[in-house]
Order: structure tokens, then C-alpha cells, then sequence
């Protein structure tokens, strides 16, 4: 495997002090959370800077949850068959550079740095016609896109795998073609943007399954890869199948989690892929929610490499890819005794996942919740579903200007929990403190703690805070 872009203890202040102040730059922009239907920006500074996303094949994924999952899935299994990966995802949950990772670690802030400043002129560029035009400057994640796309031309990569900011069709990401388009489970998320009708959602992320471009070098049709879905929603993906002449696989039909067993660690599967069976899989991950993205994961490599029922890819590959996976803030364990797990869930079908895996593989006497959420999600529907596996709950505030207000949050958390299952904390580290205190009152005098647990969730925000908190590097 390719070494590192960058170790933390290499990185010096200089660098770290020059990424600040890009990120100063672009936060004066845009932000991710407000976003305008055009493509015509982003487009316009591709072609600036000579297209560089048509420079290699893409793997695109798009849903509602599971995307980054499954998109760090994708990029471990296409290293073990020895590819040489771009991967882009977002948000980030420490540090900006990890929103841009080559040979699956992120790129270090001086280059991070230096990508920026060099497609800087041509950024300033599109923002003077856009807004010339009447329109806005670039907004932070198109330029973020583009530092992305530009980086892995420059690396260069072999094949890119690019999770979508939001939605599809509008979503800066989608000026990449990618011959694999593969959709995760969609439901209702970001309701202010995308609306709360299922098929519409569904309309939006269909934007990314797209007709194989007719000027590439090696012209490819284009398969979609999805997972289950209700029925509105996947008559709506498959309309777009035809439509763009691509072809489908479908989880429960082409591919499946044929078994899965918990394993110390994560679990152990056996997994019907578009290529036959593939046997001994131990993957690091706990949840039925990560064996499904698995499954997802491993048809779309099939996919990209033209497996099918005469061709499997390598077995032992694909179990070095699989048992490789790195997903932080993914139901992470960063502390022991009390047991602490930091999980980005942010809506309510993430939430149920976090506590169907809690259920399903842990045996907790005693489970307490640190939750911080934004004020723009389903925060009743976050709690309804985490209520019923937490013994307490310790409401708090994550850091950021989105986050609800502690108070609002702790109203909201006693209409689900009851006055006595609740603690309010001004910060996350009093959060952190008082929970493993709360925990650790399991213990008999100088008894070791043991079968006591934390979960710090709600956010991907809450979930990156708190891992800088017991200090993990980013990843």
C-alpha cells in the first residue's frame, strides 16, 4: 500500500496556521447548508482548469444514510485490488483535509493548502462572471469539489470515489460522470432543501445515474447499484435506469447479506455478490446497517471491475479490503471501562440504526446517551428513536452556531425520557465528564467498571468534537 500522505506528527504549525486561514477564506462563502439548483459554476471552473474529473473512472454515491460509509468501503476494497484511490467525503468530523484523501488517508493541510491557492485565480474568476450574471459567487462545497477533483488529477488516481454533499442532480459533485452510481436507502432528511415527499428525494438523488460519456477513452455503460428502498422510491430510480439506458443491481435481488454473525470487533459475513459468494468476510464495523452497506460496497467494486456470474474478484482481496476498513464516528469505540462509542447518527433512521446495533451486540447494564443535535433536524424523531436503549441521557452543546440551544434540547429530551433520566451540560467535555460518571455509578466500590457504556451522538459535529476530545487523529 502506498504510505500516507501525511502523519499528524509531521505536520507543521506553518501549515497548520496557512489551513487555517483558507478555511477563514472559505467560510466567507456560502455554506454547505444553503445551495441554489445550478451546476453552471461549477462546470464553468472545470473547464477552467481542463476537466480534470474526466482524468479517471468514478464510483458516486448518493441516499440518505450510509454514504460515507459505504463510499470508505468502496475506497479499502478497490486499494486491496491494488488501485490507487481519490476518495471525497463530507462533512468532515475533525479536520477539513479529510474531506480530500488519496491512497485512503487524507491529504496533509500543505496540500491541502497548495490545491487551493492554485485553482484560487480561477475560482475568483467564476465568482466575478457568476455575480455579473446576477448571480452568487462559488459556494464553499463547490469549491471544496473542485480542490478535490483537481487534487486527483494531480495525484494522479486511478478511479475516484465521491460521496454526494446533498441531494443529486444539483449537488456540486455530479459534474463527475461516474460509470458506477450507486444509490444507499432514502428517506426523509434535509426537508428543507430537498422537500419531505419520498419520491421527490428520490428524483433528486436519481440525478447522478447518468448515460456513459460518449467522448471517453474507453466508453462504459453506466450500472446503478441499489439498496432496498420503498416501493415509490425505487420505481422513481428505476424509471431513471431506463431512461439513461443503465444498468441495475438490486440489493435482495442481484446481491445480499446472505449471513452475518457478531464478532469480537464487528461481525462476520457471507455475502452474495454479483460474482457468486464471498465467504469469511470479517468486517471491523458493529450494525445489520454496516453488513448491508457492505454488501453495497462490494457490488459496486464488482461492478466497476465487470464482475458477474462467470467472473468473481479475488477472495482473499476482498477480504483485506473489508477487514481494512476505517470508519470513525461510526459507532467507534475510543475508551474502555466505562465502554465510550462515538456515532454520527443525525436523523432518525440513523438513530434507529445506532440503537438496533446497541440491542442487537452489547449487553450493557447500564447505557447512558451524550446527544447534541443540529436545530434544523428531526430532533423528536432522533430522541423516539434513541429513548428506549439509553438508562440516561446528558443533553449538551457540540460547539457549532447550528447546534440547538441546550435548554430547547433538554425540554424536548424530558417530553421523551422523563425529568429524572435527564442531565444538562453547558459543554461537550462536561457532557463527557458527567456521563462517565454516571456510568461508572454501576461499579460496587473499587469494583472495576464493566457492562457500563456512553454513546456520544446526534451529529456528526457531536461525533468529530468528541473524538478530539480523547484525542484520535483524523482519519
Amino acid at each position: 500500500m502506498t504510505s500516507p500522505d501525511f502523519t499528524p506528527e509531521e505536520v507543521s504549525p506553518v501549515d497548520l496556521a496557512e489551513l487555517t486561514l483558507v478555511e477563514a477564506e472559505l467560510d466567507k462563502r456560502w455554506p454547505e447548508t444553503k445551495i441554489e439548483p445550478s451546476l453552471s459554476r461549477i462546470a464553468a471552473l472545470m473547464d477552467i482548469l481542463g476537466s480534470p474529473q474526466h482524468g479517471y473512472p468514478a464510483i458516486h454515491v448518493t441516499g440518505t444514510n450510509g454514504k460515507t460509509s459505504v463510499t470508505r468501503m468502496v475506497d479499502a476494497l478497490l486499494t486491496a485490488l491494488n488501485r490507487r484511490t481519490g476518495r471525497t467525503t463530507s462533512p468532515h468530523l475533525q479536520l477539513a483535509t479529510e474531506r480530500i484523501s488519496i491512497d485512503g488517508r487524507p491529504v496533509s493541510p500543505r496540500r491541502y493548502v497548495d490545491t487551493y491557492r492554485e485553482i484560487e485565480p480561477y475560482v475568483q474568476m467564476i465568482d466575478q462572471q457568476s455575480q455579473a450574471a446576477g448571480g452568487p459567487a462559488m459556494s464553499k462545497f463547490e469549491v471544496l469539489t473542485a480542490m478535490a477533483y483537481a487534487a486527483f488529477a494531480e495525484a494522479p488516481v486511478d478511479v475516484a470515489v465521491v460521496e454526494v454533499g446533498l441531494g443529486g442532480r444539483w449537488d456540486a459533485t455530479n459534474v463527475i460522470d461516474g460509470q458506477i452510481a450507486v444509490i444507499t436507502p432514502i428517506s426523509l432528511d434535509h426537508a428543507e432543501y430537498l422537500g419531505d415527499d419520498l419520491a421527490g428525494i428520490a428524483q433528486e438523488k436519481a440525478g447522478i445515474i447518468k448515460k456513459g460519456r460518449e467522448d471517453a477513452l474507453v466508453p462504459r455503460d453506466t450500472v446503478a447499484i441499489l439498496a432496498e428502498q420503498t416501493p415509490e422510491v425505487m420505481d422513481v430510480l428505476l424509471r431513471r435506469a431506463v431512461e439513461v439506458d443503465a444498468a441495475v443491481a438490486r440489493e435482495g435481488s442481484e446481491f445480499t447479506v446472505l449471513a452475518r454473525q457478531i464478532a469480537v470487533g464487528g461481525q462476520q459475513l457471507e455475502l452474495q455478490g454479483l460474482g457468486g459468494v464471498y465467504t469469511d468476510i470479517f468486517l471491523p464495523l458493529h450494525g445489520e446497517h454496516q453488513a448491508r452497506n457492505a454488501s453495497l460496497a462490494l457490488a459496486a467494486v464488482e461492478a466497476f471491475f465487470g464482475a458477474g456470474p462467470e467472473r468473481q474478484l479475488d477472495q482473499d482481496a476482498i477480504r483485506e479490503g473489508f477487514a481494512s476498513v476505517v470508519n470513525p464516528g461510526r459507532l467507534e469505540r475510543v475508551r474502555s471501562a466505562p465502554t465510550v462509542f462515538l456515532d454520527a447518527a443525525h436523523n432518525p433512521d440513523g438513530a434507529r440504526a445506532l440503537a438496533a446495533a446497541l440491542t442487537a451486540e452489547f449487553d450493557f447494564r447500564k447505557l447512558v446517551g451524550v446527544v447534541s443535535v443540529m436545530g434544523d433536524k428531526d430532533v423528536d424523531g432522533i430522541l423516539s428513536a434513541l429513548e428506549p436503549v439509553f438508562d440516561e441521557l446528558v443533553v449538551t452543546h457540540n460547539g457549532s452556531a447550528r447546534a440547538m440551544d441546550v435548554e430547547d434540547l433538554a425540554n424536548l429530551a424530558v417530553a421523551k425520557f422523563g425529568d429524572e433520566r435527564v442531565v444538562v451540560a453547558p459543554t461537550l467535555a462536561d457532557a463527557l465528564e458527567t456521563a462517565i460518571g454516571l456510568a461508572e455509578e454501576v461499579a460496587e466500590p473499587g469494583e472495576a467498571v464493566s457492562g457500563a457504556g456512553v454513546v456520544v451522538t446526534g451529529s456528526v459535529v457531536t461525533a468529530g468534537a468528541a473524538r478530539t476530545l480523547f484525542g484520535k487523529d483524523p482519519a
